[in-house]
């Protein structure tokens, strides 16, 4: 994903009240990290590829994944979202479930008030 792309969707994550971070996995590659509570992190579209999937961890070990989302080289970032949000990670093996879950009390942005000057103004609001 693009890194404002990237930006965009964690923030709107994070309105929705899920735990979700950038992850700067390279040199200019950026996916969605997403801690799922239980010591287990699934981090979304890192691996430079078209379409949407993800990686499930437990302290860097492969737990489980999220197969590739039909259709998702076009999506667009609410579809995104949705996608991200309507996954349900109890199998390892991952499953979309039919609706998404309701949101949860807002988290804050990721930086605050000083996000910009951490990351050198390369982007707008």
């Amino acid at each position: 994903m693009e890194e404002n792309r990237t930006r965009r969707v964690v923030d709107r994550l994070r309105e929705r009240g899920v735990n979700a971070h950038v992850a700067k996995t390279g040199v200019y590659r950026f996916g969605v990290r997403i801690a799922l509570g239980d010591g287990r992190e699934a981090l979304w579209d890192a691996d430079g590829t078209a379409g949407l999937e993800a990686e499930v961890t437990r302290d860097g070990v492969l737990v489980g994944f999220v197969p590739k989302i039909e259709g998702s080289e076009e999506f667009d970032e609410n579809q995104t979202v949705d996608a991200i949000v309507r996954t349900d990670y109890a199998a390892p093996i991952a499953t979309e479930r039919r609706a998404a879950p309701a949101p949860a009390a807002p988290l804050p942005v990721e930086g605050g008030v000083f996000r910009r000057f951490f990351d050198g103004f390369r982007y707008k609001s």
